[in-house]
């Protein structure tokens, strides 16, 4: 590569050819040399033989250069050397960094096996002497133990036969060492030489001269153990009090003196304090009896307090004072012994709470839970391994949980009792004859006492989170209770009674629903609106700020509950169009079954049961406008009458009457009719009511007029029966079109319905619009 570098350029070449061309040239070139080193330095594909591969294990550098001279021009060659330079120095300078770099490390490192080998040597050397004086000591043990071991058996055997005969001597004297001891008062003396004796007597005791032994050491004793008795009853105070724990203090030596001998000789010391609890705990159980009234809560947690766990605290005290030195087994003990008498007392207690679960008022008890929960601390510190503070919490909290279900049921029952009181509101007018209250003046009464009896509610469990109260800082209180017990068992649980309850009443005609005034379905439907636009949203707001609910604990969100309030006030107003709409529906039928269209006579008069449509209609507006916004109408034509009645104008009846209705004509008759359905917009009966009063008079009306089609359809209508139809739908037409959001729905609905009379007419001749409008206006 230098010799071709030397070489200068070739005769051929001009100056636009050499390496040094102009400057447009140079990048082109460039870019074609670096392809060009490239492909010559990276093969395309991967051949681990390749020798003119840079990387690869059988590079040749003889074969790469013999390669670059046939395939590379000069300037290529030359820009390969000036890379490969580059490269080298790069290399060279690196290497040099690093050795720069890890020279410290290198010479640290050499120092340090340097010093591991002379270390090494050093320890190899010891390990040497030590088993060469190991194996020496060995041998001396070995020839000592041969010289000795006869000698060492012999001296074994004597000095067991020495000791079982001073023990047997020990055994023979004890009756009368003990009895001397006593005499001297030598009491702890004397409870020794029982204990070392107890575990042979009890042995041989099937041997007579020790079962002899025996039976004078039991007596002996327990003359001994009634002595100490005598002495602990005088030392130890009877009861709990300033006084008495100064002469406790007094007496102590005596009275750990007299407790250990008691301990010592099988006398515990916890038996003598169970009388006395015993005694608390059945004047408890007596308060409790079914002959005397119970005391009152707070009276009762006060004698438990002060009776029974002052006493489990001063002989949990006196126990500790007397017996620290017996270590975990002397508190596992006294732990067993106040979990055993604990329980009883929780049960207790547990009995009379049970008792005050049907009251409303929570503050006597919650004071009761607090003098209760407050006289277990001490217990509890002094007590840790029997767990008492721990199981006065869990009954606090279970006494919460009750009282959180018991207003759950409450705010149930109180919401049922508000909706008895609609119902007799509503029924009364018509019973006495007497207007009544108006439905927003019921429905206003409903919502405020049900928020009253929330807030009532709330502020009775708000007692269990006050901060005077000893237990309100336990977790429970400070999470739980507040996220999951308040907010989603009493609050939310009740919102989801609420609406489930209304929804109850949405059942078939045939079951629960049948029997519900319509009034009371639609106070219902706007009584759950209104809990979806605000009342919701203003209670979860007041129970978050008074509880300060944790946002660790999962909450059902306010859009949930607002979607299920509005689902339930959408299927409650469905339900009241579907209601009202059979109501007029039914009077409808039976108009249309009872009456023989046949042999009717010509018309004179608008029947009867058409006006109480209208003012059954008329009443339903009023009666939904009370509680419900107007809506949405579309625009109205100038006479909505008379345009309404140019349904049943000549000009029009012409053309569908005339030539349609003769006999000879059947199949051309029910062709345009049919024609005419086609191009006519469909309408749907059961569509989605919306929450405004338009939209629900239309719903009602169209259910009423399509059942006064379905029954026209099902019924032979003779001339003045066609005529009399005519009539009543003129005059429906005339005052109905006011309820609906479009007046065209009643429009193509009477005109169905006399095109469907006409269609069952044998002889369809139609009474002239200017005399059913005469006889519409007298009706």
């Amino acid at each position: 590569m230098a010799a071709a570098a030397a070489a200068g350029p070739s005769p051929g070449s001009g100056p636009g050819d050499s390496p040094e061309g102009p400057e447009g040239e140079a990048p082109e070139r460039r870019r074609k040399a670096h392809g060009m080193r490239e492909a010559a330095g990276r093969p395309a594909g991967p051949d681990p033989l390749d020798p003119t591969d840079l990387n690869g294990a059988h590079f040749d550098p003889e074969v790469y250069l013999d390669k670059l001279r046939r395939e590379c021009p000069l300037a290529q060659l030359m820009d390969s050397e000036t890379d490969m330079v580059r490269q080298i120095r790069a290399l060279d300078s690196d290497m040099q960094t690093l050795v720069y770099e890890n020279y410290n490390k290198f010479i640290s490192a050499t120092d340090t096996i340097r010093k591991m080998k002379n270390d090494f040597r050093k320890m190899e050397d010891e390990m040497d002497r030590l088993a060469t004086n190991m194996a020496v000591i060995t041998d001396f043990s070995a020839r000592i133990s041969a010289t000795l071991q006869d000698r060492h058996e012999r001296i074994t055997k004597l000095a067991g036969v020495h000791a079982l005969l001073r023990k047997l001597q020990f055994l023979f004297e004890l009756p009368s060492r003990l009895t001397k001891c006593v005499e001297l008062g030598a009491y702890g003396q004397a409870v020794r030489y029982q204990g070392r004796a107890q575990a042979v007597l009890q042995q041989y005791q099937h041997l007579p001269s020790f079962r002899a032994i025996q039976d004078d050491c039991q007596v002996i004793t327990a003359r001994l153990a009634q002595q100490l008795r005598q002495r602990f009853r005088c030392a130890l105070p009877p009861a709990p009090s300033p006084i008495c724990a100064r002469l406790l203090a007094v007496a102590l030596p005596c009275v750990c003196f007299c407790v250990e001998l008691l301990l010592a000789l099988g006398e515990p010391f916890l038996a003598h304090a169970r009388g006395r609890l015993e005694k608390e705990l059945r004047s408890l159980e007596a308060e409790l009896g079914p002959s005397p009234p119970a005391p009152d809560v707070l009276e009762f947690t006060d004698h438990g307090g002060s009776g029974f766990v002052g006493g489990l605290c001063q002989v949990a005290a006196a126990y500790q004072e007397l017996f620290a030195a017996q270590g975990p087994a002397g508190a596992e003990k006294l732990a067993a012994f106040a979990r055993e008498l604990g329980s009883r007392y929780f049960a207790l207690v547990e009995r009379r709470l049970a008792q005050e679960q049907g009251g409303g008022d929570n503050s006597l008890l919650v004071r009761a839970l607090d003098r209760f929960h407050r006289r277990l601390r001490a217990p509890g510190a002094l007590l840790a391994a029997a767990g008492l503070a721990d199981a006065a919490t869990e009954i606090v909290e279970r006494v919460a949980r009750e009282r959180l279900g018991h207003h759950l049921q409450g705010l149930r029952a109180a919401f049922l009792g508000c909706l008895t009181d609609v119902r007799q509101a509503l029924a009364a007018p018509r019973v006495a004859g007497k207007e009544g209250p108006g439905l927003a003046e019921l429905l206003a009464n409903v919502a405020s006492s049900i928020l009253s009896h929330i807030k009532a509610s709330l502020a009775a469990v708000h007692l269990f989170t006050a901060k005077e109260v000893s237990f309100s800082n336990k977790p429970y209180f400070r999470g739980e209770f507040c996220s999951q017990g308040v907010r989603e068992g009493l609050i939310v649980g009740f919102i989801h009674s609420m609406c489930q309850t209304a929804q109850s009443f949405c059942d078939s005609p045939g079951e629960k629903g049948g029997a519900t005034p319509p009034a009371l379905l639609l106070l219902l439907s706007r009584l759950c609106l209104d809990y979806e636009t605000a009342t919701i949203s203003y209670i979860l707001t007041l129970t978050d700020e008074q509880f300060l609910v944790q946002d660790q604990f999962p909450v059902t969100p306010v859009s949930t509950l607002c979607a299920e309030a509005r689902e339930t006030a959408r299927r409650l107003l469905t339900h009241y169009v579907k209601v009202q709409g059979l109501v007029i529906s039914q009077m409808l039928r039976k108009s249309v079954e009872t009456r023989d269209w046949l042999s009717t006579l010509e018309p004179r008069n608008v029947r009867a049961v058409m006006k109480r449509v209208v003012e059954d209609t008329t009443a339903i507006d009023v009666q939904v406008g009370l509680l419900y916004e107007e809506g949405v109408r579309k625009a109205q034509s100038s006479d909505s009458s008379k345009r309404t009645f140019s349904v049943y104008s000549s000009s029009r009846q012409q053309g569908r009457y005339a030539p349609s209705y003769t006999p000879s004509a059947p199949m051309d008759t029910n062709l345009l009719s049919n024609i005419q359905k086609l191009f006519s917009e469909r309408i749907d009966v059961f569509s989605p009511v919306e929450f405004n009063k338009v939209s629900v008079l239309t719903g009602i009306i169209k259910i009423s007029l399509k059942t006064l089609l379905e029954c026209v359809r099902l019924r032979t209508f003779g001339r003045f029966g066609l005529q009399q139809v005519q009539v009543d739908c003129h005059f429906l037409q005339l005052y109905l079109w006011r309820f609906v959001a479009d007046e065209e729905l009643v429009h193509l609905l009477l005109d169905e319905v006399v095109a469907s009379a006409a269609l069952r007419c044998p002889d369809p001749v139609p009474m002239e619009p200017s005399v059913v409008e005469v006889i519409c206006e007298r009706g």
